[in-house]
Protein backbone atom coordinates (compact mmCIF):
# COMPACT_ATOMS: atom_id res chain seq x y z
CA UNK A 1 0.00 0.00 0.00
CA UNK A 2 1.11 3.21 -0.99
CA UNK A 3 1.07 6.06 1.62
CA UNK A 4 -1.17 9.72 0.32
CA UNK A 5 2.29 11.60 -0.14
CA UNK A 6 3.59 9.01 -2.66
CA UNK A 7 3.17 9.56 -5.99
CA UNK A 8 0.15 7.79 -7.81
CA UNK A 9 -0.16 7.01 -11.25
CA UNK A 10 -1.89 9.35 -14.21
CA UNK A 11 -5.24 9.10 -15.30
CA UNK A 12 -3.80 8.40 -18.92
CA UNK A 13 -1.81 4.99 -17.26
CA UNK A 14 -4.97 4.02 -14.79
CA UNK A 15 -7.35 4.09 -18.21
CA UNK A 16 -4.21 1.62 -20.19
CA UNK A 17 -3.91 -0.27 -17.23
CA UNK A 18 -7.71 -0.94 -16.95
CA UNK A 19 -8.47 -1.22 -20.65
CA UNK A 20 -5.53 -4.53 -20.65
CA UNK A 21 -7.14 -6.15 -18.06
CA UNK A 22 -11.04 -5.39 -18.91
CA UNK A 23 -11.48 -9.08 -20.39
CA UNK A 24 -9.65 -10.74 -17.57
CA UNK A 25 -10.85 -8.98 -14.63
CA UNK A 26 -13.20 -11.01 -13.23
CA UNK A 27 -10.96 -13.96 -12.87
CA UNK A 28 -8.07 -11.62 -11.89
CA UNK A 29 -9.86 -10.64 -9.28
CA UNK A 30 -10.98 -14.42 -8.32
CA UNK A 31 -7.32 -15.70 -8.07
CA UNK A 32 -6.51 -12.84 -6.18
CA UNK A 33 -9.36 -12.92 -3.39
CA UNK A 34 -9.20 -17.18 -3.26
CA UNK A 35 -7.23 -17.23 -0.19
CA UNK A 36 -10.74 -16.27 1.78
CA UNK A 37 -12.83 -18.82 0.22
CA UNK A 38 -15.00 -16.30 -1.31
CA UNK A 39 -15.67 -15.26 -5.15
CA UNK A 40 -15.43 -11.68 -5.90
CA UNK A 41 -19.38 -11.87 -6.84
CA UNK A 42 -19.91 -12.38 -3.12
CA UNK A 43 -18.27 -9.25 -2.48
CA UNK A 44 -20.08 -7.44 -5.32
CA UNK A 45 -23.25 -9.06 -4.03
CA UNK A 46 -22.61 -7.26 -0.72
CA UNK A 47 -21.32 -3.94 -1.87
CA UNK A 48 -24.80 -3.84 -3.94
CA UNK A 49 -26.89 -4.79 -1.30
CA UNK A 50 -25.33 -1.92 1.12
CA UNK A 51 -25.95 0.81 -2.19
CA UNK A 52 -29.96 -0.17 -2.29
CA UNK A 53 -30.40 -0.39 1.46
CA UNK A 54 -28.43 2.83 1.68
CA UNK A 55 -30.67 4.25 -1.07
CA UNK A 56 -33.73 3.22 0.12
CA UNK A 57 -33.05 4.55 3.29
CA UNK A 58 -32.63 8.07 1.79
CA UNK A 59 -35.50 8.23 -0.96
CA UNK A 60 -38.80 7.12 -0.53
CA UNK A 61 -39.53 5.51 -4.44
CA UNK A 62 -36.05 4.17 -6.44
CA UNK A 63 -37.61 3.87 -9.44
CA UNK A 64 -37.70 7.69 -9.81
CA UNK A 65 -33.82 7.73 -9.07
CA UNK A 66 -31.44 8.20 -11.62
CA UNK A 67 -28.11 6.60 -10.44
CA UNK A 68 -24.41 7.28 -11.46
CA UNK A 69 -21.83 4.88 -11.10
CA UNK A 70 -18.28 6.41 -11.24
CA UNK A 71 -15.27 4.69 -12.21
CA UNK A 72 -17.85 1.67 -13.18
CA UNK A 73 -15.08 -0.49 -15.25
CA UNK A 74 -17.28 -3.70 -16.48
CA UNK A 75 -20.31 -2.90 -14.97
CA UNK A 76 -19.97 -5.79 -12.42
CA UNK A 77 -23.05 -4.03 -9.75
CA UNK A 78 -25.64 -3.73 -12.85
CA UNK A 79 -26.97 -7.42 -13.39
CA UNK A 80 -28.14 -7.06 -10.29
CA UNK A 81 -29.59 -3.15 -9.95
CA UNK A 82 -31.74 -4.03 -13.24
CA UNK A 83 -35.32 -2.25 -12.78
CA UNK A 84 -34.07 -0.63 -9.42
CA UNK A 85 -33.46 2.61 -10.06
CA UNK A 86 -35.41 5.13 -13.39
CA UNK A 87 -31.97 5.32 -15.23
CA UNK A 88 -28.62 3.99 -15.03
CA UNK A 89 -26.09 5.50 -15.43
CA UNK A 90 -21.55 4.53 -15.73
CA UNK A 91 -18.82 6.22 -16.84
CA UNK A 92 -15.14 5.15 -16.74
CA UNK A 93 -11.93 5.99 -17.96
CA UNK A 94 -11.29 2.75 -19.58
CA UNK A 95 -12.98 2.24 -23.20
CA UNK A 96 -12.50 -1.68 -22.88
CA UNK A 97 -14.09 -0.98 -19.93
CA UNK A 98 -17.28 0.83 -20.97
CA UNK A 99 -17.13 -2.17 -24.27
CA UNK A 100 -17.03 -4.88 -22.28
CA UNK A 101 -20.32 -3.63 -19.81
CA UNK A 102 -22.16 -2.05 -22.58
CA UNK A 103 -22.29 -5.18 -24.48
CA UNK A 104 -23.62 -7.24 -21.16
CA UNK A 105 -26.03 -4.36 -19.77
CA UNK A 106 -28.08 -2.71 -22.75
CA UNK A 107 -29.94 -1.02 -19.68
CA UNK A 108 -27.28 1.16 -18.33
CA UNK A 109 -26.70 4.47 -20.18
CA UNK A 110 -22.42 4.22 -20.34
CA UNK A 111 -19.84 6.46 -21.40
CA UNK A 112 -16.69 7.30 -21.00
CA UNK A 113 -14.43 10.23 -20.21
CA UNK A 114 -11.23 12.34 -19.10
CA UNK A 115 -11.00 11.53 -15.62
CA UNK A 116 -11.30 15.39 -15.03
CA UNK A 117 -14.67 17.11 -16.49
CA UNK A 118 -17.85 14.37 -15.75
CA UNK A 119 -20.29 14.81 -19.14
CA UNK A 120 -23.83 15.23 -17.15
CA UNK A 121 -25.65 18.55 -16.22
CA UNK A 122 -25.61 20.05 -12.98
CA UNK A 123 -28.01 18.23 -10.64
CA UNK A 124 -28.51 15.48 -13.23
CA UNK A 125 -28.92 12.48 -10.26
CA UNK A 126 -30.61 11.99 -7.44
CA UNK A 127 -27.67 8.97 -6.36
CA UNK A 128 -23.97 9.10 -7.13
CA UNK A 129 -21.66 6.21 -6.16
CA UNK A 130 -18.21 4.55 -6.62
CA UNK A 131 -17.08 1.60 -5.41
CA UNK A 132 -13.03 1.08 -4.81
CA UNK A 133 -11.98 3.74 -7.52
CA UNK A 134 -10.82 6.78 -5.60
CA UNK A 135 -7.51 4.58 -5.00
CA UNK A 136 -7.47 4.32 -8.53
CA UNK A 137 -7.45 8.26 -9.51
CA UNK A 138 -4.29 10.18 -8.72
CA UNK A 139 -4.26 11.65 -5.34
CA UNK A 140 -4.49 15.56 -6.82
CA UNK A 141 -7.34 14.94 -8.42
CA UNK A 142 -9.20 13.23 -5.26
CA UNK A 143 -10.59 16.72 -4.57
CA UNK A 144 -11.45 18.06 -7.91
CA UNK A 145 -12.95 14.90 -8.82
CA UNK A 146 -15.38 14.93 -5.74
CA UNK A 147 -16.31 18.56 -6.86
CA UNK A 148 -17.67 17.38 -9.57
CA UNK A 149 -19.63 14.10 -8.05
CA UNK A 150 -20.87 17.20 -5.84
CA UNK A 151 -21.78 19.55 -9.12
CA UNK A 152 -23.71 16.28 -10.98
CA UNK A 153 -25.46 15.43 -7.98
CA UNK A 154 -28.91 17.27 -7.09
CA UNK A 155 -29.97 19.21 -4.61
CA UNK A 156 -30.87 16.29 -1.14
CA UNK A 157 -29.12 13.96 -2.99
CA UNK A 158 -27.46 10.93 -1.71
CA UNK A 159 -23.46 10.62 -2.23
CA UNK A 160 -22.30 6.56 -2.01
CA UNK A 161 -18.46 5.89 -1.97
CA UNK A 162 -16.48 2.42 -0.98
CA UNK A 163 -13.19 2.21 -0.56
CA UNK A 164 -10.54 -0.22 0.87
CA UNK A 165 -9.71 0.33 4.62
CA UNK A 166 -5.79 0.54 4.62
CA UNK A 167 -5.95 -0.77 8.32
CA UNK A 168 -7.10 -4.26 7.80
CA UNK A 169 -4.49 -5.86 7.15
CA UNK A 170 -5.90 -8.71 4.77
CA UNK A 171 -6.71 -5.28 2.61
CA UNK A 172 -2.90 -4.54 1.98
CA UNK A 173 -2.06 -8.23 1.41
CA UNK A 174 -5.07 -8.35 -1.67
CA UNK A 175 -3.88 -4.73 -2.57
CA UNK A 176 0.29 -5.80 -2.59
CA UNK A 177 -0.59 -9.13 -4.48
CA UNK A 178 -3.34 -7.51 -7.02
CA UNK A 179 -1.50 -6.44 -10.47
CA UNK A 180 -4.38 -3.89 -10.96
CA UNK A 181 -3.86 -1.99 -7.71
CA UNK A 182 -0.21 -1.62 -8.27
CA UNK A 183 -0.45 1.80 -7.93
CA UNK A 184 -3.18 2.08 -5.36
CA UNK A 185 -2.92 5.29 -3.15
CA UNK A 186 -5.45 3.93 -0.14
CA UNK A 187 -7.32 6.59 1.55
CA UNK A 188 -8.19 6.66 5.01
CA UNK A 189 -12.12 6.87 6.00
CA UNK A 190 -10.98 10.34 7.88
CA UNK A 191 -9.14 11.86 4.68
CA UNK A 192 -12.46 10.09 2.47
CA UNK A 193 -14.51 12.33 4.87
CA UNK A 194 -12.80 15.48 5.07
CA UNK A 195 -12.23 15.50 0.83
CA UNK A 196 -16.42 15.02 0.69
CA UNK A 197 -17.09 18.07 2.74
CA UNK A 198 -14.53 20.16 1.47
CA UNK A 199 -16.34 19.49 -2.09
CA UNK A 200 -19.64 20.55 0.23
CA UNK A 201 -21.64 17.14 1.06
CA UNK A 202 -23.14 17.11 4.73
CA UNK A 203 -24.33 14.43 7.20
CA UNK A 204 -21.34 12.57 6.27
CA UNK A 205 -20.14 9.16 8.03
CA UNK A 206 -18.03 6.50 7.37
CA UNK A 207 -18.83 2.56 8.23
CA UNK A 208 -16.45 -0.21 8.24
CA UNK A 209 -18.09 -3.47 6.27
CA UNK A 210 -16.36 -6.94 5.87
CA UNK A 211 -15.29 -7.25 9.61
CA UNK A 212 -16.63 -11.03 9.47
CA UNK A 213 -17.56 -12.27 6.46
CA UNK A 214 -21.50 -11.63 5.91
CA UNK A 215 -22.35 -14.95 4.82
CA UNK A 216 -25.20 -15.42 6.81
CA UNK A 217 -28.01 -13.71 8.61
CA UNK A 218 -26.08 -13.87 12.19
CA UNK A 219 -22.54 -12.53 10.81
CA UNK A 220 -24.34 -9.52 8.48
CA UNK A 221 -25.60 -8.69 12.09
CA UNK A 222 -22.37 -9.39 13.62
CA UNK A 223 -20.95 -7.29 10.69
CA UNK A 224 -22.98 -4.60 11.42
CA UNK A 225 -22.52 -4.40 14.77
CA UNK A 226 -18.54 -3.91 14.29
CA UNK A 227 -19.24 -1.39 11.61
CA UNK A 228 -18.14 1.48 14.04
CA UNK A 229 -14.44 -0.09 14.92
CA UNK A 230 -11.71 0.34 12.49
CA UNK A 231 -11.13 -3.47 11.28
CA UNK A 232 -13.52 -3.93 8.61
CA UNK A 233 -11.64 -4.96 5.16
CA UNK A 234 -13.69 -2.13 3.45
CA UNK A 235 -15.62 1.07 4.41
CA UNK A 236 -18.23 3.22 2.64
CA UNK A 237 -18.81 6.96 3.22
CA UNK A 238 -22.82 8.32 3.16
CA UNK A 239 -22.67 12.27 2.34
CA UNK A 240 -25.85 14.23 1.41
CA UNK A 241 -25.76 17.04 -0.91
CA UNK A 242 -27.48 20.59 0.95
CA UNK A 243 -30.93 21.13 -0.40
CA UNK A 244 -31.51 24.13 -2.65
Amino acid sequence: MKNTDAPGPTQEQVAKDFDNVAASYRDDLDQTLAFTGMEHTFFVNLKRDHIVRLAQEHFSDLSAVDALDLGCGVGAYHSGLKGRFRELHGIDVSTQSIQVAAAQHPFVRYATFDGVRLPYADGQFALTFAVCVMHHVPPEQWASLLKELHRVTRPNGLLLIFEHNPYNPATQYVVKTCDIDKDAVLLRPRTLKKLAEAAGFQALYTKTIISVPPSSAFLKRLDALLGHLPFGAQYYLRGVKAPA
